[in-house]
């Protein structure tokens, strides 16, 4: 369980506390969760998210079942470093999508003594980690792993599976496109696409047919 560091006013550092997961796992949920609670604690608290990430709402950080907590979209995580001057608390959702400087710019908060709460996916549809993602997580002070449901076995699922026909690395979707796996059931949905990829790239060889003398 996670809980919340206790302030010590004579050491101006901040922190990093990472939410990471699959798909429906989640994590916005807990990571506006967190950062309401410091709402209501009367402190200043800003929340970023990636330009991309338009799924529900173009200003708003809103989680699968609606939940929902005002952003700022911006285009790169240098952008960040600049709109969070003066915070306490600065929320980061979806960071897998931002590019590498995110990692410095989080530090470079939690240096000024600013608690930083990033949320995102630790591993990609290929099922390898995602962006900055690992960075972010091996310089955390607190790192939370979520977890769903596999939608096939029903235990814990931490793979992010990819039902639509696309390869690229960025595809935003929700259901239709992603269903949350266990390591069971992604390793055998991989191998059985893997399985229906495989093409013939010869054709048979029919020998010729030998000539009757009568």
């Amino acid at each position: 369980m996670f809980l919340e560091n206790t302030v010590n006013p004579k050491e101006q550092f901040g922190w990093i506390e990472v939410i990471c997961g699959s798909m429906f796992s989640g994590k916005t949920e807990e990571l506006i969760r967190r950062l309401k609670r410091a709402k209501f604690a009367k402190q200043k608290v800003e929340i970023f998210k990636p330009m991309v990430d338009q799924r529900y709402h173009e200003e708003m950080v809103v989680s699968h079942d609606a939940n929902e907590i005002r952003s700022t979209p911006v285009p790169a995580a240098a952008n960040i470093r600049l709109l969070a001057d003066g915070c306490d608390v600065v929320g980061i959702d979806e960071a897998q999508f931002f590019d590498d400087e995110i990692v410095t710019v989080c530090n470079d908060l939690a240096n000024k003594g600013i608690r930083v709460v990033v949320a995102g996916l630790d591993m990609d549809f290929k099922g390898n980690p995602f962006g900055p993602m690992p960075a972010l997580m091996a310089t955390a002070e607190y790192v939370t792993k979520v977890h769903a449901v596999c939608t096939r076995t029903g235990n814990l699922a931490n793979y992010s599976f990819r039902k639509a026909n696309n390869n690229k690395l960025v595809f935003l979707g929700e259901t239709e496109e992603y269903e949350p796996l266990s390591r069971a059931a992604y390793y055998k949905a991989m191998l059985k696409e893997k399985v229906g990829a495989i093409e013939v790239t010869s054709e048979e060889v029919v020998p010729p047919q030998k000539k009757s003398n009568g």
